[in-house]
């Protein structure tokens, strides 16, 4: 079993600092404070969510570091990961009405800081033991953006250089950054992200006033997309929205996303429904149902993985601009497939409009109706394609169902 001793030892070489706000902890290794800035990635997301990761019997400081930090991740290539997900620090100088760590949240959590060392080694423990596969590093901005960002960058020099670690690496890159950060940040990372938060400068100002949308985040976003094209090996960016925070739309948000896919070349966009914390400035704001983050989710797969054209996908929303909680793609499928398709004869672009047929079981209907034809609902639901969606929109062996059925939620 593995001994909680062991850990307090890796970091007896280090000391914790404040970053220049004159809070830390005289501990040698502080269990409170790895919850606290565990917890402080909630809302961060990367394609995670909590796991119990390693044996299945644990030291109880084990099992409350794994309890606090330990989340489950899609890479980039599609592969489960574990990985520790922590703040640097919990201390930030900005004023984010919907976030706990703000200056001006009026109840907060006990100010915390890792050390660059004392991080790098709790990191490199986790790994070698078996815990975790990466480390997903965001922080609060701390006395201001560059000395944070010093810190984060020396804490991941010590995991690659020092302590030679191979593991993935997803590095949050706070905004106002200098150009030179970031360039280093992605030569050691994985992915780097910048969360956008907002739509637009307008929500912005309302969301954070101290942030600037301009130049402290979207012209950010443009120095990872100008580094990357000069990389031999780009490290790839994503972003994230908080939803519904100061009462935009979801076509206002979608439209900023495409913006982010066309311009920016971000890698992924990620959701987050809005929820109202206690003591933020928008702690009487009404909390966004988790539908809604679906939703958006659902019709950005459509945009990014089916390649549904915007002219297309624009039509999903009301008159005000929101999507209805139901799945998009088969508002879509009734507005456009006006008749049942036959599989034997239909295009892959009309037959990944049909709800329940992605993009992999429509290439083997074309590949296996060159070799036979389809006439039973069972041969293609062997490739993949989900019947109990898919057969109102299809006619397979000169039959087709009712209209009842075929309009069938």
């Amino acid at each position: 079993m593995v001994k909680f001793e062991k850990i307090k030892r890796l970091a007896e070489e280090s000391r914790f600092d404040s970053l220049g706000h004159g809070v830390y902890s005289s501990e040698i290794l502080d269990l409170g404070k790895i919850k606290v800035l565990g917890q402080g990635t909630a809302k961060d997301t990367c394609g995670c969510s909590y796991t119990k990761k390693g044996r299945d019997v644990q030291p109880r400081e084990i099992e409350e570091i794994l309890n606090s930090g330990v989340f489950k991740a899609s890479l980039p290539n599609g592969k489960k990961v574990s990985l520790f997900k922590t703040l640097f620090t919990n201390y930030c100088t900005h004023q984010c009405n919907y976030c706990s760590n703000a200056v001006n949240c009026l109840k907060k959590s006990k100010v915390y800081s890792y050390t660059p060392l004392e991080l790098a080694k709790l990191t490199i423990f986790l790994y070698k033991e078996g815990y975790i596969h990466g480390l997903f590093l965001s922080s609060g901005i701390g006395r201001d953006e560059d000395t944070t960002m010093e810190k984060m960058l020396e804490t991941v020099r010590l995991l690659r250089e020092k302590y030679g670690f191979k593991g993935y690496i997803h590095l949050k890159i706070l905004p106002g950054s200098s150009r030179e950060y970031i360039k280093e940040g992605m030569e050691l990372a994985n992915r780097v992200s910048l969360n956008i938060e907002a739509p637009t400068k307008l929500y912005m100002d309302e969301l954070s006033p101290t942030k600037n949308y301009p130049n402290d985040i979207l012209l950010r976003q443009r120095y990872i997309k100008e580094i990357a094209k000069k990389m031999k090996k780009p490290t790839s960016q994503t972003t994230q929205l908080v939803v519904g925070a100061g009462g935009e739309s979801d076509k206002t948000i979608f439209k900023r996303v495409l913006r982010e896919y066309k311009e920016i070349e971000v890698k992924r966009v990620y959701y987050s429904a809005f929820v109202p914390l206690q003591g933020t400035g928008f702690e009487r704001r009404a909390k966004q149902p988790q539908w809604r983050e679906h939703r958006l989710y659902q019709l950005d797969w459509l945009y990014r993985v089916y390649n549904f054209k915007e002219k297309e996908l624009i039509h999903v929303f009301d008159e005000n601009g929101f999507l209805p909680n139901a799945d998009p793609k088969l508002a879509l499928a009734r507005s456009v497939l006006s008749e049942p398709l036959d599989p034997n004869e239909a295009s892959y672009k009309e037959l990944i409009r049909v709800p329940g047929i992605g993009p992999t079981s429509a290439k083997r209907i074309l590949l296996i109706r060159k070799k036979e034809k389809i006439r039973k609902k069972e041969q293609i639901a062997k490739l993949g394609v989900v019947i109990k969606r898919a057969s109102p929109f299809l006619k397979i062996g000169g039959w087709c169902e009712t209209t009842l059925e075929r309009w069938w939620r």
